[in-house]
């Protein structure tokens, strides 16, 4: 048996029927059953892995870098089981089991997170920590 955690990648794209993945991903708790639909007619990956919720929302797609070795297991016959672990940033997280039996959550850290750098995020020139950034173009306030 061995168990994995996966990122679950595009919680920020609109589902086909308006659904909210990141709304739908927040309200999922760790440890609540998700499914594992593997898409082999998928027109950007024919490996792709869609995760749903235990609502049956789409949360999002398994990553494409793990996508092939999950298939290649599925497409075996070998049972994979898969819970939510949680949500950091732009993924949500998921705990696989293979072989049979439950997933199960890997125990918290008693560590705090590390801080984050208070960058702004994704930035083509280096973060200069003295310099201005100013907001994006946002609407009128007005007084």
């Amino acid at each position: 048996m061995q168990e994995l955690t996966l990122a679950v990648v595009g919680i920020d794209f609109p589902n086909d029927d308006g659904s909210n993945r990141r709304s739908e991903a927040m309200m999922t708790l760790p440890g609540e059953h998700v499914e594992l639909i593997p898409e082999p007619k998928n027109k950007h990956d024919s490996n792709a892995v869609a995760v749903l919720s235990p609502r049956g929302v789409q949360l999002g797609y398994i990553n494409a870098e793990r996508a092939p070795y999950i298939v290649g297991r599925m497409a075996r016959g070998e049972d994979a089981e898969a819970i939510f672990q949680g949500i950091d940033g732009g993924s949500a997280f998921i705990r696989v089991r293979f072989g049979g039996g439950e997933p199960t959550l890997p125990p918290s850290s008693d560590k705090p997170p590390a801080p984050r750098s208070p960058g702004p995020p994704r930035r083509s020139e280096p973060y200069d920590p003295h310099a201005f950034y100013p907001d994006e173009e946002g609407p009128d306030w007005g007084a």
